[in-house]
Parts: C-alpha cells; sequence; structure tokens
C-alpha cells in the first residue's frame, strides 16, 4: 500500500497532536526565515517544533512523504540519488512546513511549477487536538473539498501540520544560468522554451534555462541572436513583494519602484519600496473570517497572525 496510511500509525505524530494539545494559543515554528510574515505572533502561545525526517521516498511514484519540521535543503539531499527534487523554494534554513504555511513559490516556477501544486496531502493537527488526513498519496486519489490548497499561504492558523506528501519531479540534465544585457525580456519569453525563470531589472535580464541538454543548448544558441550571453548568477532579489499582471509588471520603472525585479512570465515584482497592503472586498474578508473560525473557532492557533497579510 505504500504511502496509504493511518496518520495513529505513526508515533511521531501522535506525538505532535499530545504536545499541540486541545487548548491554548500554540504556534509551530520551523526555521523563522518569513517569521514575520502576517504579523507578529502572540508572546502567549506556546512554540512547539513539527516531526522532522523522511517518512518515505516513492520514487517510481515521484512522491515522498517527509515530517513539516524538515529542512527544505535536507529533503532535496535525500531525493538527490532518485534523481528527483520538489518545487518548493530552497531558502537557506526554511522547513517544509514553513514553505508551505508561507505558500511562496521559487523564482524557477516557470519550470518547477508552484508551491501549492507539489502538495498532495497533509497530516495535521486540528484546533480540537485531532489528527487529521486532507488530500491523498496520489492525484486520482483525491476527492471531496481540497483542503490542501486551504493551507497553502495559511500561515499555520488553519491547522498544525505534522507531515506532507509532495509531488516530485526529475532534476533537469542541464541547468545554466545566463545575462543578457539591453535586450527586451519579452523576447527572450517567447525564444527560449527551457526557460524556468526569466528575471529582469530594466536593463538587464538573467535566464535559467532547464532540461535536456540538445534543448537547452538549442535555446542558448537561440538567446545568443538577441545579444551576447554571458554565464551569470541570478542578482540578489529587493526585499518587498508586489504581485501584478504578467504583462503590467513589464512597465514597471525605477522611477515608481526604485530598484526592482520582475520575475517575467509570472506578474511578481520584487521592490526595494515598501508596498501598500492589498485591499480585498467586503465579500472576501468575511469569507476569511468564516473559515478561520471553521477551523479554529477559539483562535488557537498561531494567534496574531493573518494570512491576509501575505
Amino acid at each position: 500500500m505504500g504511502l496509504i496510511r493511518s496518520p495513529e500509525s505513526n508515533p511521531a505524530l501522535v506525538e505532535f497532536a499530545s504536545e499541540v494539545g486541545r487548548s491554548g494559543p500554540v504556534v509551530v515554528q520551523g526555521g523563522a526565515t518569513h517569521w514575520s510574515v502576517g504579523g507578529d505572533v502572540d508572546p502567549s502561545a506556546r512554540v512547539i517544533g513539527a516531526p522532522v525526517g523522511i517518512v518515505e521516498i516513492r520514487a517510481d511514484e515521484m512522491t515522498v512523504e517527509v515530517g513539516a519540521g524538515t529542512l527544505v535543503s535536507d529533503l532535496h539531499t535525500a531525493l538527490r540519488p532518485t534523481g528527483q527534487r520538489t518545487a518548493l523554494p530552497e531558502v537557506e534554513g526554511s522547513t517544509v512546513g514553513g514553505a508551505i504555511a508561507v505558500g511562496r513559490s521559487g523564482i524557477e516556477r516557470l519550470g518547477r511549477g508552484q508551491t501549492r501544486d507539489a502538495v498532495l496531502q497533509i497530516h495535521y493537527v486540528s484546533a480540537d487536538g485531532d489528527l487529521v488526513t486532507a488530500g491523498g498519496p496520489t492525484v486520482k486519489n483525491v476527492s471531496g473539498f481540497d483542503v490542501v490548497r486551504l493551507f497553502v499561504g495559511s500561515l499555520g492558523t488553519l491547522g498544525c501540520m505534522a507531515d506532507v506528501i509532495l509531488r516530485t519531479q526529475p532534476i533537469p540534465d542541464m541547468e545554466v544560468w545566463s545575462h543578457l544585457d539591453n535586450t527586451p525580456p519579452e523576447q527572450v519569453f517567447d525564444r527560449c522554451a527551457t526557460a524556468s525563470s526569466i528575471l529582469w531589472n530594466g536593463e538587464s535580464v538573467w535566464i535559467l534555462t532547464a532540461g535536456y541538454v540538445p534543448d537547452v543548448e538549442a535555446d542558448l544558441d537561440a538567446l545568443r541572436q538577441l545579444g551576447p550571453l554571458t554565464p551569470d548568477q541570478p542578482p540578489e532579489l529587493p526585499p518587498n513583494r508586489w504581485s501584478r499582471r504578467p504583462a503590467e509588471s513589464l512597465t514597471t520603472t525605477k522611477t515608481d519602484f526604485g530598484s526592482f525585479v520582475v520575475e517575467v512570465g509570472v506578474g511578481l515584482v520584487h521592490t526595494d519600496r515598501p508596498v501598500a497592503p492589498v485591499s480585498v472586498s467586503a465579500e472576501v474578508a468575511a469569507l476569511r473570517r468564516r473559515m478561520k473560525a471553521a477551523f479554529d473557532p477559539t483562535g488557537r492557533l498561531n494567534p496574531g497572525r493573518s494570512a491576509g497579510e501575505v
């Protein structure tokens, strides 16, 4: 049966559920790499850690079950002998559960996909202290409400993640970061089928080409027709994030945003200037409140933080 098992059969999950308990404010801390996102945690909350370690790798099924407290870098190290990895961004010190709770995708999302698409199943502890399973170990096993998607970006406000089953993907045969000056980013996007990331700062373009060697080499040749192509690492990203439509992001200027880096084809703009919170409609705000009340009626999970601040 492989990854199909009851969470109660895993002593680490049972112990974690006991630690979460059934009352009192509590927060699960990962690597604290994005600890300020969504507001400050209520200092009265108990701080605990999620289970750590690889539960099972199913390379043939391209899935892995892993404790939510496991470092993303350790997960990818364990997967490397299988020639696979996940779409979770590998930020230094970040954990699997933390990456899912924050919900941000890596700059390679054009090729690797988004964080939310990598999550198949979550074992979590509810506000009542019960172990709950959301999702299924494979895509075709998932039915009913897609609760897993609600947890991605929820900042731990709906449940305490214990472990997860993730979709894996092959590590490309070839990955190359390159740099072009004075080249329209839309031309790079149109010409480069193997682009896993295209970054633009208003003057220069950085491209991560990834895939089979002949395909990558063909794209590199096509990029050389646009101008001198040089090997280079991606630029450092400014600290603030602003979401725009992909086409609109290409109209970003330093006059309006200062230093910036656009994720071309995605629409995300990294800027050194603070970005005002996005207002939501009254209907969306009401839906968020209803969802929080349904999962955590007493507000004990990660008090003080709001997923609406992501």
